[in-house]
């Protein structure tokens, strides 16, 4: 496994397979923080997301829906969408770092999770859900 460095990224696929991305870990950022690089957009995340989001799905203790949408459209309740912008989260808002770009925390965190060993994630081609190991 790539060690999440900007040298050596981690190299990721979206739930239902359709798209690779990267994603590494900037903790010279302040706050710390996730890059995510897909295709030639950069989106980033504060890196606490990681440890908050197992938190979150080990407390949820079954499937949760992944949610993913844009920062401009409003999340389903009970996703992982809503938990990344959520005033009820350990941030008290958004994970994402990058105004206009803070959405699809559904989309990419899932996978990261799931490559850290930290949770399940289906891989269909539409409704993906996760939960915590």
């Amino acid at each position: 496994m790539a060690a999440g460095t900007k040298d050596d990224p981690w190299i990721l696929r979206t739930p239902p397979g359709s798209s690779e991305y990267t994603m590494y870990r900037d903790d010279a950022a302040d706050p710390p923080a996730l890059v995510c690089q897909v295709g030639s957009t950069r989106l980033s995340y504060q890196a606490r997301a990681i440890d908050d989001l197992h938190a979150w799905l080990i407390e949820q203790g079954d499937w949760v829906p992944l949610g993913a949408a844009d920062e401009s459209k409003p999340a389903a309740g009970g996703t992982v969408e809503e938990f990344g912008r959520s005033s009820d989260n350990p941030v008290g808002g958004w994970y994402g770092l990058r105004k206009g770009y803070r959405g699809r925390f559904g989309m990419y965190m899932p996978p990261l999770l799931e490559a850290l060993g930290l949770a399940e994630v289906t891989h269909d081609a539409k409704n993906n859900r996760m939960r915590a190991v």
